[in-house]
């Protein structure tokens, strides 16, 4: 069953790419949905055509995509697609853009891939198999001193506006921090490159396909209380490459803010 799968997913994610190199730095038209958000025909058409092949080859699984919204979420085989992570990095010309895959197995991750095709790298994580990028195994570093990390901030205006207690402490934290956006710096992480990341206001397209990835590569990502990331999360993330820097930044994240 797992062979399938990962040929699938593979099969997948190189049409994914394709599709979006194709229409990368094109010119291509936007439109916005009802949350102000971007979509492009790039994004339509990489689900589109994920979903045609999942679907084929596996007709009793259900399917959570961005564009066109989820099949029943109670069987026990699901896959999670994110067509294009960072529409707004990619409507700009920027390569930090990625595909996100996932498929799970009663509730647990069993399989995540983060592509990142203008960059030509693709992260895997695979339960019990441990992760790789580019076909290497990667681990998160060893990093336990929060003083001494490289903290990501993710969606940083955001955070400002609604939590801005929280932003304070966190551009005050870490030896190294940057402001970022999408799905590359939690990747990064699993590479050992970043340390930890704080995210916020995700959806499960979003974060389910880098929960398999850190996880696979050692590390830990949570919502802010600690719990386990699942359908019902409210969107609010924090990865972290050892189980001290999670603590850590799970102390700054719970705070007197009215907000939080």
């Amino acid at each position: 069953m797992m062979s399938a799968v990962l040929e699938t997913a593979n099969e997948v994610q190189r049409e994914a790419a394709v599709t979006a190199m194709k229409h990368f730095r094109s010119g291509l038209d936007v439109d916005l949905k009802s949350d102000e958000s971007p979509v492009t025909a790039a994004d339509l058409a990489i689900e589109f055509d994920a979903r045609a092949r999942i679907e084929a080859r596996f007709p009793g699984h259900a399917i959570l995509g961005e564009e066109y919204g989820a099949g029943d979420l109670t069987k026990d085989h699901i896959w999670v697609i994110d067509p294009i992570d960072g529409t707004r990095s990619f409507i700009s010309g920027h390569p930090a853009f990625g595909f996100l895959l996932a498929y799970l197995e009663s509730g647990h991750n069993q399989l995540s891939m983060v592509s990142m095709p203008a960059l030509n790298e693709i992260f895997v994580g695979q339960a019990g198999q441990g992760a790789t990028l580019n076909g290497t195994p990667i681990s998160c570093s060893k990093k336990t001193d929060l003083s001494k990390a490289i903290l990501y901030i993710n969606e940083g205006e955001k955070l400002f506006a609604d939590h801005p207690e929280i932003h304070k402490r966190l551009v005050k934290s870490g030896h190294t921090r940057r402001l970022a956006y999408d799905c590359y710096p939690h990747a990064m992480m699993a590479a050992g490159f970043v340390d930890c990341v704080v995210d916020y206001d995700l959806k499960p397209f979003d974060f389910l396909p880098l929960a398999g990835v850190i996880e696979a590569a050692g590390g830990t990502i949570t919502d802010w209380q600690g719990n386990t990331l699942d359908f019902n999360s409210d969107g609010r993330v924090v990865s972290a490459a050892t189980p001290e820097l999670h603590r850590d930044l799970l102390d700054i994240l719970s705070s007197n803010d009215p907000n939080a």
